[in-house]
């Protein structure tokens, strides 16, 4: 009876010794293929330096949810150089989306801290106080989920790009990359689809209309929307472009 109690506790110990390893091994796996994973968006943004992006993760999503739903998304952009895009765009978007951008090293920390306070005051998340870095960095790279661990990565990245880039090429990429309204993606896509003029020919006002629908661009915006939320964001953008700091667009 002993005997069967001893070989029953070493079975046992063997067990847990054998699931303590599996663990080990699996811990290990995940580690490896993380780095890797990581190791891949770096050399892309390394890439980025001196190539332009053919593509980006949002891309991909949009067009697999439009095949999802019978239809194929049509894209349309056409790259344009950074001196080639309106000063008052530059202005305006950086006023509605990243006021501190030219002075931040990646995360906006004011900024999250601003948006976890609206969202504690309104009891949800709606506000993610991410900056254009991280912006671009998920539109390139992840998914458009809302959980932390993806928004850890998503600093990371953006603390990446901001050393490897710089500020004048991070925002010509996402001035080129950011989606303007159902398979409209670019500032000279948008240029051309809501005005009809090219992205370096944009007026201040022309410019304000385009910043205020990028938090939800495929809501089906035309310039001449007088919506309570268009010109409430509107109005904020135009306030905001008047500070010393964005009365001109800022030499990056």
């Amino acid at each position: 009876m002993e005997s069967h109690r001893i070989i029953h506790q070493i079975s046992d110990a063997l067990r847990r010794l054998s699931w303590r390893k599996l663990l080990r091994r699996l811990a290990i796996v995940v580690v490896v293929i993380t780095l890797l994973y990581h190791a891949l968006i770096l050399f892309r943004i390394t890439k980025l330096r001196h190539s332009d992006p053919s593509t980006t993760n949002l891309i991909e999503q949009r067009a697999e949810s439009a095949k999802e739903r019978g239809r194929e998304l049509k894209v349309t952009r056409t790259w344009v150089p950074y001196h080639n895009i309106s000063p008052h765009l530059v202005r305006a978007v950086l006023a509605g989306e990243d006021v501190r951008f030219s002075t931040h090293a990646g995360i906006d920390w004011q900024g999250i801290s601003l948006a976890m306070k609206k969202n504690w005051q309104e009891k949800r998340f709606s506000r993610g106080g991410s900056s254009i870095t991280q912006q671009l960095a998920k539109n390139l790279f992840l998914s458009p989920s809302r959980n932390p661990v993806r928004k850890l990565h998503e600093m990371l990245i953006a603390w990446e790009m901001e050393r490897i880039l710089g500020k004048r090429r991070i925002l010509e990429i996402y001035l080129n990359v950011i989606e303007w309204g159902d398979g409209i993606y670019g500032a000279e896509a948008a240029a051309r689809h809501y005005f009809g003029v090219s992205a370096a020919s944009l007026n201040e006002e022309q410019a304000i209309f385009l910043s205020a629908i990028i938090p939800a661009p495929l809501n089906g915006y035309n310039p001449n929307d007088r919506s309570y939320y268009l010109r409430h964001r509107a109005n904020v953008i135009r306030n905001f472009m008047r500070q010393p700091l964005l009365r001109e667009a800022p030499q990056l």
